[in-house]
């Protein structure tokens, strides 16, 4: 399994209960692929960047989940046949994460081994 974030735009006329369908759908795709749900972030409306179909602005929703490779095929399926989406994107996080890691092991790993070497020092001088 692995993390993914898929944010997807809908028609700024849309109504809360279509968005909350729509999200209690694709909720059940990721179930029934037997990932797991992170999150669900409804962020509202917001200033679109250019004008998509006439519309200058869009609400907003991001996924947060853990899920494999058909999940994410099936979950993209779906939100190309319903209407009411403008544009979505999904983004694999995993990978961002492992770097982050590592980055934050090897800075660890520089300070203890700077601290150790302070600790050398100064025990030596002290004699």
């Amino acid at each position: 399994m692995r993390n993914y974030e898929i944010m997807f735009i809908l028609k700024p006329g849309s109504t809360d209960e279509e968005t909350d369908k729509l999200i209690a759908a694709m909720e059940g795709v990721v179930r029934s692929h037997k990932g797991e749900m992170i999150g669900v972030e409804k962020m509202g409306k917001k200033k679109l960047a250019y004008r998509i179909e006439k519309s200058d602005e869009g609400y907003y929703v991001l996924f947060k989940l853990d899920a494999d490779g058909e999940c994410v095929k099936e979950f993209e399926r779906r939100l190309r046949v319903v209407d009411t989406v403008i544009r979505y994107i999904t983004v694999r996080v995993d990978e961002d994460l492992k770097r982050v890691d590592k980055i934050k092991a090897a800075r660890l790993k520089k300070v203890k081994k700077k601290a150790s070497r302070k600790m050398g020092e100064v025990a030596p001088s002290a004699i």
